[in-house]
């Protein structure tokens, strides 16, 4: 094994990879958090047989980059998920784990040397396989319903400023419409076929599920983090429009300064 990033400064392998069941270079880079105590804890873990689990890349608190599964190969990193209809996200990804206890461990802050390591590592891989900004995602994202990570702290404004990603400036939370679980109608469905058209895992059914429920929730965590509680009020709505309307344009979005 030999790095594929030249930001690499350690190799440890893991076991748990396979082929990819795909044609072509990697398509979707997808972020996580570790969720465990220590990074060396979470690396020795993603080494584990027993485990069945891996990715591609670990980034330290420290911004040190570890990589334990070749790009060219298929990580254990998604798990059961789906984004734009396809649900081996595995063989479609790249995965990066970032140090971080997560939620369960009070969801601190990612450091600065950290972040900058990961937005340089993103920069790398998505430069060399040509992945979309659209494409740059949450394991939230592609699993609404199971997972939380990287978490509504991970700062994606500052991977935009890098040209990593698509992303606009969350629209303001005011007063208006919302809709929560339990309502039905239009307004429903049409939402559910926005949150689907930009990738989302949310059957057109005109009922605010749980489905839908967890979507908003996921959407909030990357896009609106302010405030995420699965409700589509119209700072949720507008920031999706918005995006939407960005990549009809044919654009990443709006970049911070």
């Amino acid at each position: 094994m030999t790095p594929d990033s030249p930001l690499v400064g350690e190799l440890r392998p893991s076991p748990n990879r396979n082929e990819r069941r795909c044609f072509g270079p990697p398509s979707i880079l997808i972020l996580h958090y570790t969720g465990m105590g220590t990074g060396e804890g979470a690396v020795r873990w993603l080494q584990d047989p027993a485990s069945e689990v891996s990715c591609h890349y670990v980034v330290h608190e420290d911004g040190r980059i570890v990589q334990m599964v070749p790009e060219a190969e298929r990580a254990w990193h998604a798990g059961q998920g789906s984004w734009q209809g396809v649900s081996d996200v595995n063989s479609l990804s790249i995965g990066i784990e970032i140090v971080n206890p997560g939620h369960a461990g009070g969801l601190p802050d990612f450091p600065p040397p950290q972040i900058d390591a990961v937005a340089g590592l993103a920069a790398d891989i998505v430069a060399r396989n040509a992945i979309r900004p659209e494409r740059v995602l949450g394991h939230s994202d592609v699993a609404p319903a199971r997972k939380q990570d990287p978490g509504e702290k991970f700062p994606w404004e500052v991977l935009a400023a890098r040209g990593i990603g698509h992303f606009v400036p969350a629209a303001a939370i005011r007063d208006g419409r919302v809709l929560a679980e339990g309502d039905a109608g239009p307004s429903v469905l049409a939402l559910q076929r926005r949150l689907a058209g930009y990738g989302y895992d949310v059957p057109p059914t005109g009922r605010f599920d749980d489905v839908t429920r967890c979507a908003v929730t996921a959407f909030q965590r990357h896009f609106r983090p302010a405030r995420v509680d699965g409700i589509a009020d119209v700072s949720t709505v507008a920031t999706l429009d918005a995006l939407i309307g960005a990549l009809a344009r044919g654009g990443r979005g709006e970049r911070t300064a």
